[in-house]
């Protein structure tokens, strides 16, 4: 699914039309009753809702879902920033179509009555339609004035396309000065708003879009940009009948170190629950004990540990590589490996040593800051799962540098090494060595803990040993079934108590959700009641 600017999502509007003949109005009649439909399934109980509408084609969604609503049978007040003779176009025939007498607010004056502030003190829910993704900021007057009126109540608010005030052109996590929301419902593609900002109060809450007519052959972006989520797909299909463990690959985990047990096992534990067919965790002597309690179908292989209970370089022999590489599909090493000498000496002779697709993260990571002559993935596919101090090393800036620079910085990082580069953070990156980046929106605060990245390097490797042919989407995929299996197991206890491990268990219900089956709508942040 592609990510739109404001004057891209204008030119598809105007193509569906000229090219298409499909009626703008057909389109605004669809984006209306996409609103109503959302509304009615998602807010139930809300018996008066009240649709706060603008002069311009919001508004005239606005319109149109007020009437939606009323005929469903709820009680429905508009209220209207201005007066009808203002209305044009496709907006005025929406609201001469509506049938219901509008409060009209010309003005912060009108706002102020006492009629006003009653109908909104009573309304269950609000449709916010004031201005849409064409709003360029700040907010003025009469819209301002709502605005600080609707942030103080405590009813929900759905934006219809996008919360009023916000560009929906901003890449920033937060605009000051724009409406509250509760859900967001925009229409026919995400815009950078969507993916980049966090629109409504928390991240459980729904961003959903609606498709409302436009063909695929109408919506033209040049962002290079697309939701990460729409790889999902890509596993949506049943095993076929006669699979065997060997269609599904050897993912080879290496990693861990003394008292770091736990993040090769994670790791492990992760991949297999991804449906490779097979999963060997090598690590050091020491420590394969604790590693193979994590589930009896890991299969382990020992390595020689140095003198502080690591990897130690002396498996760097023929005879040991040869063991620990024959059959194997993808590499993930990182987990808890450990920055010793010896650790750095086995890993820089492993990259040597072979070309299997490799995922890196964590103390690989580190060790390759230090050697990033060694960061070329052109022979083989590289996969690197960087935190922004990770990838501050790697790069050889600050972390700050990294945080205000995260789209450029991943897509040049991605193309100038020939890497997969998963940024990890808000709204995961995913850059790809084609100039490409899939934006992440599933996930949550209760992943702020360890172990959360050993999963995610389980996650990705046992995508790609199901799907090699497929890598870059079975990367994107994974990361956002990371995402969504957190959000799952958050619903069911709290952000303070999850563990990495939690969101293990609720992969399958990843697996099985579907975001677009949803009501027809396409659920990037957030889940169905």
């Amino acid at each position: 699914m592609k990510i739109l600017t404001a004057d891209e999502m204008r030119s598809t509007d105007r193509v569906t039309t000229d090219r298409y003949g499909i009626a703008s109005l057909d389109l605004m009649e669809n984006a209306g009753h996409a609103v109503a439909r959302f509304a009615l399934h998602e807010f139930p109980r809300a018996a008066n809702i009240t649709v706060l509408c603008g002069k311009g084609n919001n508004g005239g969604d606005g319109f149109v879902a007020a009437r939606v609503l009323s005929a469903a049978g709820r009680k429905v007040k508009v209220l209207l920033l201005g007066y009808p003779a203002d209305l044009k176009g496709d907006a005025r025939e929406m609201f001469e179509r509506m049938e219901i007498a509008p409060a009209l607010v010309p003005d912060e004056a009108a706002l102020a009555t006492a009629q006003t502030i009653e109908l909104l003190d009573q309304s269950d829910l609000f449709l916010d339609a004031v201005v849409g993704t064409g709003f360029k900021p700040p907010l003025k007057g009469v819209a301002l004035a709502l605005r600080t009126q609707i942030n103080s109540l405590t009813a929900p608010v759905v934006a219809i396309d996008i919360p009023s005030g916000w560009d929906s052109d901003s890449r920033e996590y937060q605009v000051p000065g724009a409406y509250r929301a509760d859900a967001v419902v925009t229409f026919t593609a995400p815009k950078l708003a969507h993916v980049c900002g966090n629109l409504t109060d928390s991240a459980y809450q729904p961003i959903v879009v609606a498709p409302i007519g436009s063909p695929d052959a109408a919506i033209q972006s040049s962002l290079n940009l697309t939701w990460a989520g729409f790889s999902k797909k890509i596993i949506e299909t049943p095993r076929p009948a006669d699979s065997n463990k060997g269609k599904f690959g050897h993912v080879l985990v290496i990693g861990g170190s003394y008292g770091k047990a736990g993040a090769p096992a994670m790791a492990s534990l992760a991949a297999l629950r991804t449906g490779a067919g097979l999963v060997t965790a090598a690590v050091a002597q020491p420590i394969l004990d604790s590693v193979a309690r994590i589930t009896p179908e890991l299969m382990t292989i020992p390595l020689r540990a140095g003198s502080q209970g690591e990897i130690s370089s002396s498996n760097l022999d023929p005879d040991t590589l040869k063991e620990l590489l024959d059959k194997k599909t993808v590499l993930a090493v990182g987990p808890g490996l450990g920055q010793s000498p010896e650790t750095e000496a086995f890993l820089l002779g492993l990259l040597e040593n072979t070309n299997l697709p490799t995922v890196l993260d964590a103390d690989a990571l580190n060790i390759l800051a230090k050697h990033r002559d060694k960061l070329n993935g052109r022979n083989r596919l590289l996969v690197l799962t960087p935190h922004p101090g990770e990838m501050a090393r790697l790069a050889g800036i600050g972390t700050s540098e990294v945080q205000a620079n995260r789209e450029a910085l991943s897509r040049e990082f991605s193309m100038k090494n020939h890497v997969t580069l998963v940024l990890k953070g808000w709204r995961t990156l995913i850059a790809h060595p084609d100039g490409s980046i899939a934006i992440n929106t599933t996930g949550n605060p209760g992943m702020a803990k360890g172990g959360s990245g050993d999963i995610l390097t389980g996650i990705v490797a046992g995508m790609l040993a199901q799907l090699p042919h497929l890598a870059g989407e079975a990367v994107n995929a994974a990361v956002y079934l990371h995402g969504l299996a957190a959000d799952f197991a958050v619903s069911e206890q709290d952000e303070h108590t999850l563990l990495a491990t939690d969101t293990v268990a609720h992969l399958s219900t990843a697996f099985r959700f579907r975001s677009e089956d949803k009501g027809g709508y396409v659920w990037i942040q957030g889940m169905p009641r």
